[in-house]
């Protein structure tokens, strides 16, 4: 990563939906390794923040830097260095928690021997080893939430971006989650690439996100930043 001590850097970062601004002259530096909250009211752009920074959408303008890549231009590059976590779980409903997590396995390339190691892993961490061969469709919002955060980890990306990661987990869930999404310093793996992991997660718990964060960026609606700063 050319820039080693920004994971991300935005300069006057913008995102129009039509006429409509989503975000608005949001500016960031975040170095590699630390954590960021991300708060506001609904529609304030959080979540089409964690979209363009995972490169799943366009910039209107402004500057963005992900782990040295320049966005959209250089969003090849970042392929199996995202973990990305939305409000949907994205599974096949057809399919076994398992199987869902086998096909994400062969998707990223993961050796076979190496896949199975970390599914099994990452299923008894979040209390999913008995119920991994039950189909997504019989399963409850918490349990697919909880398949859904081992997909994300799964190919140990080196940035995570996660959207309410907490939605439909009981606190039990919560707590064995953190293993896996939370702080950098908490997580039970390394990032296959030679670098930190660093986390942007979305809040509507103000008091639990900066727990969690060293840096907090606030929006209000339209996009534009109200604050941003250290945790102390």
């Amino acid at each position: 990563m050319s820039q080693s001590e920004n994971a991300i850097r935005l300069r006057d970062l913008g995102r129009d939906y039509g006429e409509r601004p989503a975000l608005d002259g949001v500016g960031l530096e975040l170095p590699a390794g630390s954590s960021l909250a991300v708060l506001g009211p609904n529609g304030s752009g959080k979540s089409t923040l964690l979209r363009v920074l995972a490169s799943l959408l366009r910039p209107s303008r402004g500057e963005v830097s992900v782990l040295g890549c320049s966005l959209p231009r250089e969003a090849w590059k970042l392929r199996g260095q995202i973990g990305y976590l939305g409000h949907e779980p994205l599974l096949y409903e057809d399919l076994t928690g398992r199987e869902n997590l086998e096909f994400q396995a062969r998707l990223y390339g993961l050796p076979a021997a190496e896949a199975r190691q970390r599914i099994e892993s990452d299923l008894e961490l979040l209390g999913m080893g008995r119920r991994a061969d039950y189909r997504v469709s019989d399963y409850s919002a918490g349990m697919k939430q909880r398949i859904a955060i081992c997909r994300a980890v799964l190919h140990r990306p080196a940035l995570l971006l996660l959207d309410e990661p907490d939605s439909n987990l009981d606190p039990e869930g919560r707590e064995a989650a953190r293993a896996l999404i939370g702080r950098p310093d908490e997580l039970r793996w390394e990032s296959e690439a030679d670098r930190p992991v660093t986390r942007v997660a979305v809040s509507h718990d103000p008091e639990k996100a900066r727990a969690e964060a060293d840096q907090v960026l606030e929006l209000t609606i339209g996009g534009a930043p109200v604050a941003r700063r250290a945790v102390a």
